[in-house]
């Protein structure tokens, strides 16, 4: 399993995780309030019974010169849904009905003992747990009496496992959606991540590969030099050489330097006020000594007054970085025009050349690192980090890079920056 994946699945774990004990302890806490609520409902229910009981008890005992018998019936004539009713005297001994369980004379003596209300559990076996309500009370004729309600608590655990199936399966189903979800945008945030740790294992080896070339020669032509005597001149040429390799080197180190520095924020960028065709006519007029070497002609177009904000030796080394690129792959005899222009808020630079292009498919990554067009490698060494560096230049003061080109005809550069206030 590769590690960004093995990340991946830890924290969508975690974050399953995080999500299952919030839906316990919420769930724990909901169960905990609607069993007191239910409970509660049950409590008024039997209290309810309670005093129906008593209110016929006395209804009947109002209407009869015999209280006993009218009490009784009035026991007998009330029926209250899953819920036992008993009548017991004073003293808990059972009136109606004649026989009573244990538990319904031990809730009566509770009741009796304490002169009011009881409301209690009584366990009857076989898991089976009552509910009961007790209460005193005196009929008009003064006779004491112990109204008793009960109903079997398994309402309430039928009641507690149908909410706890619906709520269980609700929360599967939810934790089976939060990791699904979860493992869905752990892929989506690391993508980034795992882009860049891509980009930056193709830099580590293109970099290797880069360095190796220069390293390689530079040993191999010491090598040389020390496996027999030689003259002075010989030595001298391979110093050159030895030289010529180093330099090479120290570039792309340094180019190498400048892009981890970029990437790490580290570059110290100006906000100064500079003109851009000021500094695009220095870098045109240092650019002519190389477009001489090579017979290319550098021509100085349209130069209009372009301020901007920026770092004036960045700013250079861009428009160099795209002149030298300009000239190194624009045939003898060709051209190369450079134009500078302001409109509509923006600062412009044009580099157009009569070089030999870069095929369509390949425009889309001359600013990736490394890369060298495949018509470019046998014009001109280099190890393709010089557009990188430009772009970040560009990036860095707000400026748009775009690129036109045809293979044959040539290339044209337009560089657009932000115009400064």
């Amino acid at each position: 399993m590769q590690p960004l994946t093995r990340i991946r699945f830890r924290l969508t774990i975690w974050y399953a995780a995080t999500f299952g004990l919030i839906l316990v302890l919420l769930g724990g806490g909901l169960f905990t309030v609607i069993r007191s609520q239910i409970t509660a409902q049950l409590d008024a229910s039997l209290e309810a019974a309670t005093q129906q009981l008593i209110r016929a008890a006395n209804i009947r005992e109002m209407e009869a010169e015999e209280a006993r018998g009218q009490v009784v019936d009035a026991v007998d004539e009330l029926h209250i849904p899953d819920r036992q009713l008993y009548l017991l005297t004073a003293g808990a001994a059972p009136f109606k009905p004649a026989a009573a369980p244990d538990w319904a004379m031990r809730a009566g003596r509770r009741a009796a003992a304490s002169d009011g209300d009881v409301t209690l559990n009584a366990h009857v076996g076989r898991g089976h747990t009552l509910r009961i309500h007790a209460t005193t009370f005196t009929t008009s004729s003064g006779t004491h009496y112990i109204a008793l309600a009960a109903a079997d608590r398994v309402e309430l655990e039928d009641r507690y496992a149908s909410l706890i199936g619906a709520f269980g399966g609700a929360a599967l189903a939810a934790l089976l959606l939060v990791a699904l979800g979860g493992w869905v945008l752990m892929r989506k945030s690391t993508a980034p991540v795992e882009a860049t740790m891509a980009q930056m294992r193709r830099f580590m080896a293109d970099a290797a590969h880069e360095l190796r070339t220069p390293i390689a020669v530079l040993r191999t032509r010491a090598e040389v030099a020390l496996q027999r005597e030689r003259d002075p001149a010989a030595y001298i040429e391979t110093l050159s050489r030895v030289e010529d390799e180093a330099k090479r080197l120290g570039g792309i180190v340094g180019d190498l330097l400048t892009l981890a520095h970029a990437d790490a924020g580290e570059w110290p960028v100006a906000h100064d006020r500079l003109f851009l065709d000021d500094i695009a006519l220095d870098a045109a007029d240092a650019a002519h000594v190389l477009a001489r070497q090579r017979g290319v002609t550098l021509e100085v177009g349209a130069f209009e007054e372009s301020p901007i904000i920026g770092d004036r030796a960045l700013v250079r080394q861009l428009l160099m970085q795209i002149l030298d690129n300009a000239v190194k792959f624009t045939p003898q005899g060709g051209r190369v025009r450079v134009d500078v222009s302001a409109s509509n808020g923006t600062s412009t630079v044009v580099v157009a050349d009569t070089g030999i292009g870069i095929p369509a498919s390949q425009i889309r990554h001359v600013f990736d690192r490394f890369y060298r067009a495949e018509n470019a490698r046998e014009r001109a060494p280099g190890a393709g980090l010089g557009l990188s560096i430009a772009r970040w230049i560009a990036n860095a003061h707000g400026a748009t890079v775009s690129l036109d080109s045809t293979p044959g005809v040539g290339t044209k550069v337009v560089l657009t920056f932000p115009r400064a206030p």
